[in-house]
């Protein structure tokens, strides 16, 4: 039909009405309907009354407007999609990502008495974020020596993509320095200035570095969060030291409006 000249008849099915001038596309065994599904494949030049009727229909093969049948081109291969609809979604599904992620440097953290501990490198004190084994090993660690659990704090804004009906997730990784104490990790949370303390726990860590959890609940999210302030205090380790590696937290997010 699309190389063929002129006007062609074809039996039609019919799903709401067949009018002069309707837009028609493919249905079984050959027919053409007025019932949209893909592409169009041409315009009826005469009404039908009843199912099976033949009428006289021009071509007019075009891209369907139907986003789960537009295919995309994605000539960078930046998608997974092969439709608009697919690719929307996939879109959509990154930005409202419960993976949204905060990044808290360790050399941002403060003990609970404002010491900071960027000014405790190589200070006999503890906690202390020092490198785990000088040139050996680089890394950063903050380290608490047994029976000490002084806190920490850490504060970060919150970005305006933050869907504050969802949960906010603060990441650790961090061990125990044995397998004698298995502390958890108690966290005091506020949100912007004045707020009330929401107190979580972590579950207990292992004597092996591993990442870490701390659920901060929807419910204790204030609509318009824009900062949070943090305090995480180890728990009773009287026997091995705890050992902090990286933190960080992640989100959901929502669509921005504007």
């Amino acid at each position: 039909m699309n190389n063929g000249p002129g006007t062609f008849e074809i039996e039609c099915v019919i799903d709401s009405a067949i009018a002069r001038g309707t837009v028609l596309y493919g249905a079984d065994d050959g027919k053409v309907s007025d019932a949209s599904s893909g592409t169009a494949q041409g315009i009826s030049l005469e009404a039908a009354a009843t199912n099976g009727d033949h009428i006289e229909v021009a071509p007019w093969n075009v891209k369907a407007t139907t986003a789960g049948t537009v295919s995309v081109a994605d000539s960078g291969n930046i998608i997974t999609g092969a439709t608009v609809e697919a690719a929307l979604a996939e879109a959509f599904t990154h930005i409202q990502s419960a993976q949204k992620f905060l990044s808290i440097p360790l050399t941002s953290l403060m003990e609970s008495d404002a010491t900071n501990l960027v000014a405790a490198l190589g200070i006999a004190t503890t906690p202390v974020l020092d490198m785990a084994n000088g040139d050996t090993d680089s890394g950063l660690l903050v380290t608490w020596v047994a029976s000490n659990s002084d806190a920490i704090l850490f504060q970060v804004p919150l970005p305006p993509d933050l869907d504050v009906t969802s949960d906010l997730v603060i990441h650790f990784r961090a061990k125990s320095g044995g397998s004698t104490d298995t502390p958890t990790f108690a966290s005091d949370a506020y949100f912007n200035e004045g707020d009330t303390k929401v107190e979580d726990a972590s579950s207990a860590l292992g004597a092996a570095f591993a990442e870490n959890t701390i659920t901060i609940a929807a419910a204790d999210i204030p609509a318009g969060a824009q900062t949070l302030t943090c305090e995480l205090t180890p728990g009773a380790h009287t026997t091995d030291t705890v050992v902090l590696s990286a933190i960080w937290a992640e989100y959901s997010g929502i669509t921005l409006t504007s």
